[in-house]
């Protein structure tokens, strides 16, 4: 059974052209959990934290999630792809060789909630096409419980249902659960995989009893290694989490802003694709 090993407190921060967001994984506390590189949270219902968006900029070298539990984003990018987030969708996109896109809100008022993960891709898939999974809300499956929480699987398996994401490299578990009072789930993990929650909502205790620690709003939880299963309980309040699982590349990892390369001269020839304009094609 595996238990909570690391908690971190996601952290107040601003991205693209001004939004703010809080930050659990991809700081220097917590760099990167391989392969997951970057965990935000955005949520606020004050136009001014999110209505500057997040103008065209490059990604190469890994996949950008984004998933959206209130509001809506308009995405568009160098290839003349278009696509509109709105509540309860997702978008898997693997930048790979290269890709310049922007994503602006689509209101100027409201609550605007949601969350991108940062995976990274392995060497040999880095300057592969770029691609995209949009995927409606309508067309992520969601598992029933019997307590009354349900589970919605973005990618992986979740009590039989196969996730709306398929072909990621890193063969990852992405749920968004959703648990009310007095409740106790246990969860599928792949052993092979490094894993995390992060509490989105209310409070939840992770972990056998002998283990067990509790997570609130906000936090973050890196799981043990090795086992195959993470017991969740509720007491006195609901909880809304996300399961993240991912097969670890064991790869060098060069960062340098929205490029992930395996070396220093990956890094620089990104630049200089992208200065040159060579980077997305």
């Amino acid at each position: 059974m595996r238990h909570i090993i690391q908690t971190m407190n996601a952290q107040p921060t601003s991205d693209g052209a001004g939004v703010n967001l809080y930050r659990s994984l991809g700081s220097s506390r917590l760099p990167d959990l391989d392969p997951f590189l970057l965990l935000d949270e955005f949520k606020s219902d004050q136009a001014q934290d999110y209505l500057a968006g997040f103008p065209p900029h490059p990604h190469r070298g890994f996949e950008t999630v984004t998933y959206m539990l209130a509001g809506a984003m308009r995405h568009k990018d160098s290839q003349g792809n278009t696509g509109h987030l709105r509540a309860g969708s997702v978008q898997w996109m693997t930048a790979a060789r290269g890709i310049i896109h922007e994503e602006m809100p689509e209101q100027e008022d409201g609550l605007m909630w949601g969350f991108q993960l940062w995976v990274n891709l392995p060497a040999k898939a880095k300057m592969e096409p770029p691609r995209y999974q949009d995927i409606p809300p309508s067309d992520i499956p969601e598992a029933a419980l019997d307590n009354g929480g349900r589970i919605r699987v973005i990618a992986g398996e979740s009590h039989g249902v196969s996730g709306a994401v398929q072909g990621i490299a890193t063969a990852p578990l992405y749920v968004d659960i959703r648990l009310p009072k007095h409740s106790t789930l246990t969860h599928p993990v792949p052993s092979t995989h490094n894993a995390l929650v992060y509490v989105f909502e209310g409070e939840a205790t992770f972990g056998p009893t002998e283990e067990r620690r509790t997570l609130q709003r906000g936090q973050l939880g890196v799981l043990s290694k090795g086992e195959d299963s993470l017991t969740i309980q509720t007491q006195d309040s609901e909880a809304s989490l996300l399961l993240l699982a991912g097969q670890p590349l064991k790869e060098p990892i060069v960062k340098y802003g929205p490029f992930v390369m395996n070396t220093q001269e990956e890094i620089f020839q990104a630049i200089r694709d992208y200065q040159s304009g060579n980077l997305v094609g």
